[in-house]
C-alpha cells in the first residue's frame, strides 16, 4: 500500500480485510504474535495497548462531565477553532453515518457530534465527550494512535485493539499550536466501513491544516519561548519564524527570560557551567552564535532579551499565582528543558516542578491529580496516586486502576527500602528530570 497511514488501497474488499484482520487480532490476543497481513503502525499500537490494558474487552473511562467538562472544554484552545471543525466537518457528521469527535492531547473526548442514532450507538462504547480515548485507556483507535505517533491515521474496523469498537472505522489527524508546535488535540470523524476510503484521511488532514491557520492567525505577536518538555527549545518570533534553538542555546534563553534585568558574564556563565574553569571566549562564542539566530532581541552589558519574550514557564507561573492549578497544569508539557545540567536552568526546573507539584497535592481535585499521575514525571509518584485514590468517589470507574497503582508503587517502595543504599520512596520528591538521569 503506497500510504501506510490508509487502512486499504483501491480496490480493496473491506470484508475481506476484516476477517483477515479480525483472524490476526485473535491471534494476537491470545499468542501475542502479529500476522503478516497486519499494517506495521496498527502492530505497534496492538503492542501499545497490550502493555497498558488488562484485555481486549472492555470501556473507555469517562473522566470528566457536567460543569466540570463544560469549564474544561470552554478554557482549552480548540474551542476556538470548534465553528471551523463544524463548517468543515459538520455536514459529513450529520447524513446519519458519521461522527464529529475533537479530544485534547491528553486523548479527553471535547466534543462528539453528529446524529443523535450514530450518538446513541457510540454511547454504549463511552465514545461520549469527557471519556479518555488515548491508547492507554481505549487502545488502538484513529485520535488516540493519532495522538501518539503524532500523524493522521485511519483505523478500520477489527484493527481496533478493543473487540467492542471494531464494529466502527475512523480517521483522525492532530492539531498543533502553530507557534510553538504543542500538540493541542485531535480531530477524528468515526462512522462506518465507508470511512476506509482514502478521502476521509485526506479531510482531516485537511481540516487539521485548517485549524492550524486560524489559530495561527489569532496569535500574538510577542515572541514566545517554549522550553517545557523538550531538551531543546523552540522560539517564535515576532515575525512568525519558528528558530529551533541548540541545548546551549536554549539554556542561555530560558536564564535570561528568568532574568528580565539581565545577567553579566560572570553570572551566567556561574549559571551555564557552576564552578568548571570555562575559559571567558567560550561562552562569547556561544553568544555570538545565538545574536545570529535571534538579532537584536539579544543585548549585552548586561546580556538580557531586549523585548518582552513570553515564555511557557511564565504562563505556568502565572497561573499557579492566580490559583489556577488546572489551567497550570493544561500549560505544563513537562520539565524544563529536563536533559541540561546547568546549575541555572536545574534550579528554575525544580522551582516550576515543585510549585506545581505542591499546587496540585494541596488542591484535592482529582481530575489534577489524574492529569498529574497520568503523566510520564508524575507516573511513579507514590504521593499523588494515594491522594488521588482519597479524592476520587467510591463510584468512580478507575478508582480500582488507581487502587491498584498505589499499591504496586507502595510495595515497590518497600522493597527499594530494603536495598543496599536504596532512598526508599524517593521518587515522591525528586524532579522528572532527576528521575530520569542514568
Amino acid at each position: 500500500m503506497a500510504d501506510s497511514w490508509l487502512s486499504m488501497g483501491y480496490g480493496d474488499d473491506p470484508a475481506e480485510r476484516s476477517r483477515t484482520v479480525r483472524g490476526a487480532h485473535e491471534e494476537f490476543v491470545t499468542g501475542g504474535t502479529v500476522g503478516a497481513g497486519v499494517r506495521p503502525v496498527v502492530a505497534g499500537s496492538w503492542r501499545r495497548s497490550a502493555a497498558a490494558l488488562p484485555a481486549a474487552d472492555f470501556l473507555a473511562p469517562v473522566e470528566l462531565d457536567g460543569a466540570e467538562l463544560e469549564e474544561y472544554r470552554r478554557a482549552h484552545p480548540l474551542a476556538s477553532v470548534m465553528p471551523l471543525f463544524r463548517e468543515l466537518l459538520g455536514t459529513i457528521a450529520d447524513d446519519g453515518a458519521h461522527l464529529l469527535a475533537v479530544c485534547d492531547a491528553y486523548g479527553r473526548m471535547l466534543w462528539v457530534e453528529g446524529h443523535r442514532g450514530v450518538r446513541g450507538r457510540a454511547e454504549a462504547m463511552n465514545f461520549v465527550a469527557g471519556a479518555r480515548w488515548d491508547e492507554r485507556h481505549a487502545g488502538t483507535n484513529a485520535p488516540g494512535t493519532a495522538l501518539a505517533l503524532d500523524h493522521a491515521v485511519q483505523i478500520f474496523a477489527t484493527e481496533h485493539y478493543n473487540r467492542a469498537v471494531q464494529p466502527w472505522t475512523c480517521a483522525a489527524a492532530p492539531v498543533h499550536d502553530p507557534r510553538t508546535g504543542r500538540l493541542l488535540g485531535a480531530v477524528d470523524l468515526t462512522g462506518g466501513d465507508q470511512l476506509a476510503a482514502p478521502h476521509s484521511l485526506a479531510l482531516v488532514r485537511a481540516t487539521a491544516l485548517a485549524a492550524e491557520a486560524r489559530l495561527a492567525a489569532g496569535a500574538g505577536t510577542r515572541p514566545l519561548l517554549s522550553a517545557l518538555g523538550r531538551d531543546e527549545a523552540v522560539l517564535a518570533t515576532a515575525d512568525g519564524r519558528r528558530v529551533h534553538l541548540g541545548r546551549r542555546h536554549s539554556e542561555i534563553l530560558v536564564l535570561l527570560a528568568a532574568h528580565p534585568e539581565g545577567l553579566t558574564g560572570d553570572q551566567l556563565a556561574t549559571a551555564l557551567y557552576g564552578e568548571r574553569p570555562v575559559p571567558p571566549v567560550t561562552l562569547r562564542a556561544e553568544l555570538s552564535r545565538l545574536r545570529r539566530l535571534v538579532g537584536p532581541l539579544l543585548g549585552s552589558r548586561p546580556y538580557r532579551l531586549c523585548a518582552p519574550v513570553e515564555t511557557d514557564v511564565a504562563r505556568v507561573e502565572r497561573e499557579l499565582a492566580a490559583g489556577d492549578v488546572r489551567g497550570a497544569l493544561r500549560s505544563y508539557d513537562g520539565p524544563l528543558l529536563p536533559s541540561s545540567e546547568a546549575p541555572g536552568v536545574c534550579r528554575v526546573r525544580r522551582v516550576v516542578e515543585g510549585r506545581l507539584r505542591r499546587a496540585v497535592l494541596s488542591c484535592g481535585d482529582a481530575w489534577a491529580l489524574q492529569l498529574w499521575a497520568d503523566s510520564a514525571w508524575g507516573e511513579e509518584d507514590l504521593e499523588v496516586w494515594e491522594r488521588l485514590l482519597a479524592a476520587l468517589p467510591a463510584s468512580a470507574p478507575q478508582r480500582g486502576g488507581v487502587a491498584a497503582e498505589a499499591r504496586r508503587l507502595r510495595e515497590a517502595y518497600a522493597q527499594d527500602a530494603y536495598a543496599p543504599g536504596a532512598p526508599g520512596p524517593h521518587a515522591r520528591g525528586a524532579t522528572f528530570a532527576q528521575r530520569a538521569r542514568p
